[in-house]
């Protein structure tokens, strides 16, 4: 049986639990469902049970990130028989905490992000790691505090960073809220014959190509990359790609694609090479899953790229 979890990030004094306030005041939210309410951080806002559409809501306080076992949730929503699941997440703990501790049937429905647009660049400046954390899962987040004098483009290319689906929300301390609206072109032409990649543009076009797969599947593209090959790979078969730095060194990870060339064999691990390959969507032993194979029609030799390690700033 699923478990709908409703889930708040963001950092101290953001408007988590304010916006949590005036969900379970909603009654379009409500429906008599037994509701649990997980709380993780203490901030100066307090929650008034009171006003709550809903009667049936029981608050738990979560005291250290280490107490978020499958145990500890799984008793907690035992105890109130929970129909349904709200977090309001501490800002200081990294959700892959939380996501791989959760009772099986528990599912994320929505996920939104809260920041005090006073602190955020600050934050993000200081503590990259927690903002990018935040953002990369998030369906919308909500810049409170924002004020006519900000540069919306600084934090629109702080979030676009992380995630380009994410919706971005600028609320101002009146209580009127404005979307971004602010275009982002892909950096390459995905009409072009051979759609080029520039070895500054890889790490936006593997978050893009990866996110919407469909799109890519069957355009020829052309990139630099680093060959990944051994012994446990099919014949013909080798894996190109680029090391992805998200927001600091402790984050680099190798993202490449399966690529098929009858001429594998002559290729080495950490050779770099400018790949022409037609891109397709298929299922593959070596991704056990959907993912993108490379149909190699050309291998060049090519020097590493002055910046090896691929970001998005």
């Amino acid at each position: 049986m699923e478990l709908p979890v409703y889930l708040f990030t963001g950092f101290l004094e953001a408007g988590k639990t304010r916006f949590i306030q005036e969900t379970l005041e909603d009654r379009r939210f409500n429906s008599g469902e037994r509701t649990l309410l997980l709380l993780c951080e203490e901030g100066e806002e307090e929650f008034d049970p009171s006003t709550f559409v809903c009667k049936d809501v029981h608050i738990k306080m979560v005291e250290n990130e280490s107490d978020l076992t499958p145990e500890f949730l799984t008793k907690a929503a035992k105890e109130c028989r929970a129909q349904r699941v709200l977090v309001e997440y501490n800002g200081m703990w990294m959700l892959d905490t939380l996501y791989q501790n959760m009772p099986r049937g528990w599912i994320i429905y929505q996920e939104f992000c809260f920041a005090d647009a006073h602190s955020f660049l600050a934050y993000n400046a200081n503590m990259r790691q927690l903002v990018v954390d935040k953002l990369q899962s998030c369906e919308l987040i909500v810049f409170n505090r924002f004020s006519k004098d900000m540069d919306k483009m600084a934090f629109h290319k702080i979030v676009r960073g992380s995630s380009r689906r994410c919706d971005i929300a600028y609320e101002y301390p009146d209580g009127q809220v404005e979307y971004d609206d602010i275009e982002d072109p892909l950096p390459f032409d995905l009409k072009a014959p051979v759609v080029t990649i520039a070895d500054s543009d890889y790490a936006i076009w593997y978050r893009d190509m990866t996110e919407d797969l469909a799109k890519y599947n069957g355009l020829t593209v052309r990139f630099t990359g680093m060959v990944n090959i051994n012994s446990r790979f099919p014949e013909g078969c080798f894996v190109v790609g680029r090391k992805i730095m998200t927001c600091c060194e402790a984050d680099i990870t190798y993202s490449g694609m399966i690529a098929e060339w009858a001429n594998a064999s002559t290729l080495k691990a950490k050779d770099w090479v400018t790949v022409t390959a037609r891109l397709t969507v298929q299922k593959h032993k070596l991704y056990r899953k959907e993912g993108p194979v490379l149909l190699v029609q050309t291998v060049e030799r090519a020097a590493a790229p002055e910046q090896e390690v691929a970001t998005f700033f």
